[in-house]
Formats: structure tokens, sequence, C-alpha cells
């Protein structure tokens, strides 16, 4: 049965307008970006498929075109438009953190990272460079790794920090695996760094690691800095 054929309350795009995004599914969120379904398939069915097949909405952000397009009724337009509504949202966040005090909205910090991380089937060593009001300067990738570890030097992540005449950062990685839980490596690089930037007056003042769905881990937080 067709979208169109359900009663106006069971709809996604009505339900969303009366009660809110939030009331939502992923499912049926994903349907009115999706708009219209397949022969025998509604927009809701087709965005369940989709998230099945890639395992959440984190993996589905993070397929590239062709992964994307195999999808039977998805293609380059709509692998565009995706790409577009994401850039927009991680825009959106970088402007918030730019304007305000990065360390002041973990909530912006937590959802930027997780829009740049949490999907990609590789590990990635991230940066947020801060100002001294601990405004945005830059966000980068400084390494790139396997599925399992990445190669992070001290020395390199200093000269970025330098390049952007930083006076703090938020460290970030991603564990592929979906386990967000620091390794003994992961604590003992974080110190290192926190020793190595302080020669330069560089403060970090968190690390957060980013796995799948689940909230990201704060280093701070867990009294790890």
């Amino acid at each position: 049965m067709a979208i169109t054929d359900w009663p106006a309350d069971e709809r996604p795009r009505e339900r969303l307008l009366a009660q809110g995004a939030t009331a939502l599914s992923d499912a049926e969120l994903l349907a009115i970006f999706l708009r219209v379904g397949l022969p025998g398939k509604s927009a809701v069915d087709l965005a369940r498929e989709l998230i099945g097949r890639f395992g959440g909405l984190n993996r589905l952000f993070a397929a590239t075109r062709g992964e994307f397009s195999a999808v039977p009724g998805m293609g380059p337009a709509k692998y565009a438009q995706l790409q577009a509504v994401l850039e927009m949202a991680r825009r959106a966040l970088a402007e918030e953190l730019r304007t305000g005090a990065a360390f002041g909205s973990p909530g912006a910090v937590r959802d930027y990272l997780r829009l740049h991380l949490a999907g990609l089937p590789h590990e990635v060593f991230y940066a947020l460079w801060l100002d001294a009001q601990h405004r945005l300067l830059a966000a980068e990738e400084l390494f790139r790794g396997t599925l399992t570890q990445t190669s992070v030097f001290p020395r390199e992540v200093v000269k970025r920090a330098l390049a952007h005449n930083a006076a703090a950062v938020i460290l970030a990685h991603n564990h592929p695996s979906g386990v967000a839980e620091p390794s003994p490596a992961d604590e003992l690089l974080t110190r290192e760094l926190r020793q190595t930037l302080a020669l330069v007056d560089v403060r970090v003042l968190d690390h957060f690691i980013v796995a799948g769905q689940a909230q990201p881990l704060s280093f701070a937080e867990r009294g790890l800095l």
C-alpha cells in the first residue's frame, strides 16, 4: 500500500508536522527524504530495507556512491541529495562551534564528530583546533589507518597545532568495531599527546571515541585526562 493510502495521522510527513521529527523512527525520517518507494514497496518499506542493508543510519550515510547506487531504486541523483543534506548538517554544527565555545557545547561536538566519523570502515584520528575562547578554528583528519589501528605521530600533531595557531584541541578517533571503549594504547597516546602539546601551550580539552550508534565516549568525563 502506498503511503498516500495510509490514514493521514499515520503518514510520516504529517506525523512530523503534527508531533515533531523526534516522534518518527529512523525509517520514517528516511522515507520522507526518499519521498517515493518502488512498485509494491512504500517509501517506509524501502527505508527499512536500506537501513537493514547497511546496518544503520551511520553506515548508510558513509556508503560510497557505488554502494548506495547498487540498491534498486537508488542512484547518483539520490546519493547527491543525501550527501548535500549531510554536508549542510555538518556545516550547521561547525558554524555553531565557530560562533560559540565548543567545549561549552558537548552535544554539538558529539553530533559533529558522529556525522564525520561514525560510519567509516577504517580508523581515523581527528582534531578540532580551538582558539583561546574555545571557538573552532579548523577541523581536520590527521591520520588514517586500517580497520583496527592507525599510527599517530605526536610531532605531526604539534606541527598542525602551530599551523593553526591553536590554543586548545579536542581529539577524536573512531572504532570501526562499534565498541566505544578506550584501549590501553588509546589512554597512553592521549597522555603522550597531552604532554607534548603542553610544551607549545596547547591544551587538550578532551578526546572522544566515536563508535557506531553509541554516544561518543569522552575521556574527560571518564576522568582519563
